[in-house]
């Protein structure tokens, strides 16, 4: 619908555009977010094939240049001659025609509404948050330093600018959090955040939530110092806040897990208090906005159709999963089983062993009660059964290994 409607977080009219922050986590082999991303790439994912050619440096992560991507995904579908782009709202589900539904976080109210009278959902949704972004020439690099924890990345450089505190700076800036005045709500249902009510995703909790469960979990979450000395002092800082580049010319930063609500005027005056950040200039400031999802386990099947009707697929963050390289893969998967429906042809899931059947099955089996938007994860995949765990007791690297090895021998029928 974009760009003659816009959302709350949204600035361009490019497809792809993303919002929260510029990282399709770990590309560590072995890990459960590489997993995910390798079987896309067997399957040729137009979305990794642009994260490729737009990366820049991110230690362990695939972090990319968000501008370039987006503009690379543009041009692939814009070019195709046999897709129409039409640039409208839409305000419901077509009554003809095979659909798929991957609107993201933010559908559109009128859309939204046509969803849950169609499904009998009570419109589920949770809140996210989107971090800072600060100018490269404005950060103090006589006290900011380069580093990777540990002095790990995928090709030995020091990947993150990280910023130091001392106990006395760190002490100033939580209590500066806690007291900081919260921003005004966009919609109605936002004013939950002001009575506390907010069903935050927990792997994507706004600074300031995070400083109210203690005066030093920021230390053992976004703010820990581990594996970072401090070249001024040959030591670990009290605390550090990690800056991450932004675009392929490294002319900006964001603040690694720093998305918040808080009002504008005080984001400037709270996060100058970082130090290395006293006189940052801020290209983009934190947001809140509600991410809509549906309930998958009561709803849809094992290819992302609706059970009541299936014709109509969905897929992406309204499917109930959380993450770009997750909505990334049910957009696949959806578009795959859609091609083959369209031919007549029964849509066939993806083997449960792999990542990406594993992350489908969370959404279509998952306590329909308890649903919670998830990530990708090990727990997701199936248990390795007791003797090989007996095998691998002591040596998680090679538990995950195993994991890993048998998704990709999985995915072979499928590709």
């Amino acid at each position: 619908m974009r760009p003659k409607v816009s959302t709350p977080a949204h600035k361009t009219a490019d497809f792809g555009e993303l919002v929260c922050s510029n990282s399709l986590k770990s590309d560590a082999e072995n890990t459960a977010p590489w997993l995910l991303k390798h079987e896309l790439r067997r399957l040729g994912s137009l979305a990794m094939r642009a994260a490729e050619t737009t990366r820049v440096p991110g230690g362990h992560a695939l972090t990319v240049d968000r501008d370039v991507f987006a503009q690379e995904i543009t041009r692939a579908i814009e070019s195709e001659p046999r897709i129409t782009v039409v640039r409208e709202e839409v305000a419901s589900i077509p009554d003809e025609g095979i659909v798929i539904v991957a609107t993201g976080p933010l559908t559109s109210g009128a859309l939204a509404e046509d969803i849950a009278r169609k499904t009998g959902s009570d419109g589920l949704y949770f809140y996210d948050s989107i971090s800072p972004i600060v100018d490269a020439d404005t950060i103090d690099r006589e006290i900011v330093f380069a580093a990777s924890r540990y002095g790990k990345s995928l090709d030995g450089s020091d990947d993150y600018l990280n910023c130091p505190f001392t106990r006395e700076e760190y002490g100033a800036f939580v209590d500066a959090l806690l007291t900081a005045e919260p921003a005004d709500a966009h919609i109605e249902e936002d004013r939950a955040i002001h009575k506390g009510k907010v069903p935050f995703f927990e792997a994507c909790l706004p600074v300031e939530e995070i400083a109210r469960r203690g005066r030093d979990t920021l230390r053992f979450g976004p703010m820990k110092p581990v594996g970072l000395d401090d070249p001024r002092t040959g030591r670990w800082p009290y605390a550090v806040v990690q800056l991450r580049q932004e675009d392929l010319r490294a002319g900006s930063y964001n603040l690694v897990g720093f998305q918040n609500y808080m009002k504008f005027p005080e984001q400037k005056r709270v996060f100058r208090m970082i130090p290395g950040l006293a006189n940052a200039e801020f290209l983009r400031y934190g947001q809140i906005h509600r991410n809509t999802y549906i309930n998958g386990p009561t709803l849809l099947n094992e290819t992302l159709q609706l059970k009541s009707d299936r014709r109509v697929f969905f897929a992406g963050q309204i499917s109930g999963v959380e993450g770009y390289v997750e909505s990334i893969a049910t957009g696949l998967l959806a578009g795959r089983a859609a091609v083959q429906f369209a031919r007549g042809e029964q849509p066939r899931a993806v083997a449960r062993e792999t990542a990406l059947g594993s992350l489908v099955h969370y959404i279509t089996h998952a306590d329909p009660k308890r649903y919670q938007p998830a990530n990708i994860a090990f727990d997701l995949l199936p248990t390795l059964e007791e003797q090989t765990r007996r095998q691998f007791k002591h040596d998680k690297k090679a538990r995950h290994a195993e994991v890993c090895r048998r998704a990709i021998e999985a995915l072979a029928p499928y590709v």
